[in-house]
């Protein structure tokens, strides 16, 4: 089926200089001002958004696809996201991670779960290994999945400064992202160690030590979190300046946390003057985010959510903040960090992930690969048990 979006405004994530988006076989096939002309026999359907904004499909690259969660017993594991948490969201691509719980939540299971999504229309990929080392794995090395898994891009996300973690030492850290940037190499896959930071006070230390001591390139180590404190987020942008990509998470802060939100962290890294291109919003979906006490047991606990990333944009919007400044950080950064060449942009020959945003800024229609999944603010595609539900 080809598809035609005429009269749209389009960030790509840069505005273009082009009114209408001709879609087809799961790509975008033209894009231009003047609209074409198609034989009927083609059957283009056609839809007229009078003007809205098109964006590139939201790229969110830290998910538990398979639930997080189980600090306080296996009662508080989180369930599976579906379909729909995505698609409502804008999310469009997905990579899945597992956190604290790498024993009953494996690497195969997250790998079927990226695959239920890729068959169920996203685009969908994970990491191996979990919070802890040795990492676990399915061909018994991170350098083994990456290269002979399709799913599996990276590791991740390993738990640094928190006391959920291996506490590994420089040694183990050197050695682990050594193993995935060669992996990295020999696939051109993304080949990036996905690093959970928590609320220790050493920070970033480790990693500073690891760049120091070794010839890895930067990239390969990307922290995620950084946000959760104010002081991990300053150190977190000395390392954006050494060449590393850092990742804020989209979660909620309130008025007296030590922490930036998803927004003010953004744009305080932006208003520094810092590489543009090397900060990225993930939102934390299906994991655990716990409270926990000076011995470490879980006193409250709420759940990450895949909308957060479109709330997170509509709350820039709202602070006046123009579309083609903040979105890059939701799109092509992450597509670029994780080398998925035909994500995040709109561009000719790249994947159709597609979302209409209302005057407000809300997200009111969704196409991922060609198909429409939200429609007019309805989902139109449904998990396979969100259908049985």
């Amino acid at each position: 089926m080809l598809t035609l979006l005429r009269n749209v405004e389009i960030y790509a994530p840069e505005p273009r200089d082009a009114r209408h988006i001709l879609v087809g076989g799961g790509k975008v096939l033209w894009m231009g001002r003047d609209l074409p002309s198609l034989p009927a026999s083609l059957g283009v359907v056609e839809r007229d958004f009078g003007g809205r904004r098109v964006i590139p499909g939201l790229v969110d690259g830290h998910v538990h696809l398979t639930g997080g969660g189980g600090e306080s017993g296996p009662e508080s594991r989180v369930p599976p996201v579906p379909l729909t948490r995505f698609t409502r969201g804008g999310v469009t691509t997905v990579v899945g991670v597992l956190g604290t719980d790498d024993v009953t939540r494996t690497t195969g299971s997250l790998v079927a779960a990226a695959r239920g999504l890729v068959a169920e229309g996203l685009s969908a990929w994970c990491h191996t290994g979990g919070y802890h080392l040795p990492p676990t794995t399915l061909t018994g090395s991170v350098r083994g999945d990456i290269v002979h898994v399709d799913r599996i891009i990276g590791v991740g996300e390993v738990a640094l400064s928190d006391h959920r973690s291996s506490q590994p030492t420089l040694d183990e850290l050197l050695r682990l992202a050594g193993e995935t940037h060669v992996a990295g190499l020999m696939t051109g896959k993304a080949g990036i160690l996905h690093l959970h930071l928590g609320d220790g006070p050493r920070g970033l230390q480790l990693v500073n030590a690891a760049l120091d001591a070794s010839e890895i390139p930067p990239r390969v180590f990307n922290p995620t979190h950084v946000n959760r404190r104010r002081a991990l987020f300053e150190e977190a942008m000395q390392l954006a300046d050494r060449g590393a990509w850092i990742d804020l998470t989209a979660f909620p802060v309130g008025p007296d946390e030590d922490a930036w939100s998803a927004e003010d962290a953004l744009l305080r890294y932006l208003g520094a003057g810092l590489p543009a291109e090397r900060i990225t919003v993930s939102s934390d979906g299906g994991g655990c985010l716990p409270v926990f006490d000076a011995d470490g047991r879980v006193t409250d606990m709420d759940v990450g959510s895949p909308g957060a990333l479109a709330a997170a944009l509509r709350g820039l919007l709202d602070r006046g903040q123009p579309l083609e400044r903040v979105l890059p950080a939701f799109t092509s950064n992450p597509a670029d960090l994780l080398r998925l060449p035909d994500k995040g942009r709109i561009e000719a020959g790249g994947d159709a992930d597609l979302v209409v945003l209302n005057p407000n800024g809300d997200l009111t229609d969704v196409m991922a690969l060609g198909r429409w999944h939200m429609v007019d603010g309805r989902a139109v595609v449904r998990g396979t048990f969100e259908e049985l539900q």
